[in-house]
């Protein structure tokens, strides 16, 4: 009998995997709350780019159009480049659009059947004869509600959308204190262009946040008001956000990402000799880490306004923080159109927020750019309480998953786009690669116990030696080379992808090169 594969979510990740479920002869239901594909791209704010060189952002076996000449393709670049994906290997068909998934259900074992398991599924196979997922969906404009039956579940819904973080308050001083309006960085971008232009217009708007959500939204209410009524952007820490990825005429890229470069970083279970070079070689890192925050301060006069991190660039890698600045940002604060203020705390009053000291910052509107919660979002999927609570991983965005991908108690589903790296895109193709591979029957898991052991010993390796104080979530931004490798040895495919010594050595790696077995 064929086998039916659900995947949840029509971005960049549910389509990769609805590409290589196909391409195995399983049969892929799509399920996709919005109206079109996408995901995050499918609506953003107006000045919304990439934030990595195009050429690390695409499917491996799918080239951008030649039409397509700068680095940093706009939201409507990338979303034509996603519908030509999806158009070309005939996904569509296999895509129910504006259906929710309300919840998923396990049905086969018992929850005392599941724990007495040593292996995952109970025979370290994707399939059970037993085992079913029923989810239950709902349509969206109808409010109709169905339930189907799938053999495996491949969760495709991200870390960020739907469920927004807010910074807790104390008693009494929340949002509801507040007589201005307030609202998430994810309403702001689901208006269009001319109604968050019109919504901001005249008003003393302040953006929490320092990433790019906040930085874009600040441009676009700065170029709307100008000096007369200036955006205030409130962060609590510093950010090494470069304009490029260009150190001194060298790419970031040609620096970091090539295995070379990841011979002097420590990694997860590694030997005596492998922690021997690391650990020898971190001056040397550490200089490379410091020429490149020199380029970024030559670049943006960051020291001008006070706005030099603490911590180094290698940190920013480390937990996959660092970003893009818009363009001409801080001209914007120069003119006296964007007012930064850092604060570590803050609470909402009558006329606006107040920060550390007691200081008053005065405001009409407040957006809080500030994240969202997918794990969250991932733990409220599940109805079974048990699955719920296995999802709880040591940070509050980490999620415990074998290769980032499975958990070990969690029969027939699989997680993508829950791990940080070089670019989502790369990432979630790859690990597309690895559960069609494993659907396929081409390897097996090992037992529960080890899977246990590996996340646990990958957690702790994130914790005291690689993100340290800063980590929040699984980052392989440095050691994408190494998590690729671990996932082409479950497969059987040759790890090395480039051709000749040198080339390997040095070569930068991209998703081009993971375009065949």
């Amino acid at each position: 009998m064929e086998k039916k594969v659900a995947i949840i979510g029509a971005g960049v990740s549910g389509l990769g995997a609805c590409k290589h479920v196909l391409a195995k002869g399983f049969h892929p239901t799509v399920f996709e709350s919005r109206s079109g594909l996408g995901g995050v791209w499918s609506k953003t704010v107006e000045i919304c780019k990439l934030q990595s060189p195009k050429e690390y952002y695409r499917f491996s076996d799918f080239p951008w159009p030649h039409s397509v000449q700068t680095d940093y393709p706009t939201q409507k670049q990338v979303l034509d480049y996603v519908q030509s994906y999806a158009e070309h290997f005939g996904l569509l068909n296999h895509i129910k659009f504006n259906t929710r998934v309300v919840s998923l259900a396990y049905e086969g074992s018992s929850e005392d059947e599941m724990k007495a398991w040593s292996l995952w599924n109970g025979n370290a196979e994707p399939f059970s004869n037993k085992g079913k997922w029923n989810i239950i969906t709902e349509d969206i404009e109808t409010l109709v509600t169905e339930v189907h039956q799938f053999d495996f579940v491949i969760l495709c819904s991200g870390m960020f959308s739907d469920v927004p973080n807010f910074p807790e308050f104390p008693p009494n001083k929340g949002p509801s204190a507040f007589n201005g309006k307030v609202l998430h960085s994810k309403d702001y971008s689901a208006m269009d262009h001319e109604t968050a232009a019109k919504f901001v217009k005249g008003k003393r708007v302040t953006v929490v946040g320092f990433h790019k959500s906040a930085l874009d939204i600040a441009m676009e209410c700065s170029a709307v008001n100008g000096p007369q009524h200036p955006c205030t952007v409130i962060y609590k820490n510093e950010h090494w956000h470069s304009i490029d990825h260009d150190v001194y005429g060298f790419s970031l890229q040609s620096i970091f990402l090539n295995r070379f470069s990841e011979l002097f970083f420590h990694k997860p279970g590694e030997g005596y000799f492998g922690s021997l070079v690391a650990t020898i070689f971190y001056p040397a890192v550490w200089a490379v880490s410091k020429i490149v925050e020199s380029d970024i301060k030559r670049k943006i006069p960051m020291g001008k306004y006070g706005m030099v991190p603490k911590h180094s660039y290698l940190d920013e890698l480390n937990t996959c923080t660092n970003g893009v600045m818009p363009m001409n940002f801080y001209d914007r604060v120069e003119e006296g159109s964007i007012n930064l203020k850092k604060s570590q705390n803050m609470s909402f009053c009558e006329k606006g927020l107040i920060l550390d000291s007691d200081a008053l910052v005065n405001a009409d509107l407040v957006i809080f750019a500030t994240g969202f919660r997918g794990d969250i979002k991932l733990k409220e999927t599940f109805e079974s309480k048990r699955f719920q609570d296995l999802m709880v991983g040591t940070s509050k965005d980490s999620v415990p998953l074998y290769r980032g991908i499975i958990h070990p108690q969690i029969p027939q589903l699989a997680v993508i786009g829950f791990l940080s790296s070089v670019g989502a895109l790369y990432t979630a193709e790859m690990q597309s690669r690895w559960v069609t591979e494993l659907l396929d029957e081409k390897f097996k898991t090992p037992s529960i116990k080890d899977m246990v052991e590996q996340i646990k010993k990958w957690d702790e390796f994130m914790i005291m030696k690689h993100a340290g104080k800063f980590y929040t979530r699984s980052c392989y931004m440095l050691l994408h080379i190494f998590y690729n490798d671990v996932l082409c040895k479950d497969m059987g495919w040759n790890p090395r992808r480039k051709k000749g010594f040198f080339a390997e050595l040095f070569d930068t790696y991209k998703p081009s090169d993971y375009a065949s077995p």
